[in-house]
């Protein structure tokens, strides 16, 4: 599996915390239900343009979307 910077499971947990689909997210973000859940699983990256989308339909900031700093050191 590719590394990628953002976290995937934080960005399934923010996701369902916001009550939203897969679906709804891909909406708001101008993606596919398909690359969301790739996102999610790990299996692709998000680009930065991604990222920016995804954390403004959380309402957080991109560095919210990736590792903390001790999981990164530990990959």
């Amino acid at each position: 599996m590719r590394a990628h910077y953002q976290d995937p499971a934080q960005i399934r947990r923010r996701r369902v915390e916001a009550g939203l689909t897969q679906k709804e997210l891909a909406r708001r973000a101008r993606t596919t239900k398909s690359h969301i859940s790739m996102v999610e699983r790990g299996i692709a990256g998000a680009s930065a343009p991604m990222l920016a989308r995804l954390a403004s339909a959380f309402g957080c900031e991109v560095s919210d979307l990736m590792p903390s700093s001790s999981e990164a050191a530990s990959s």
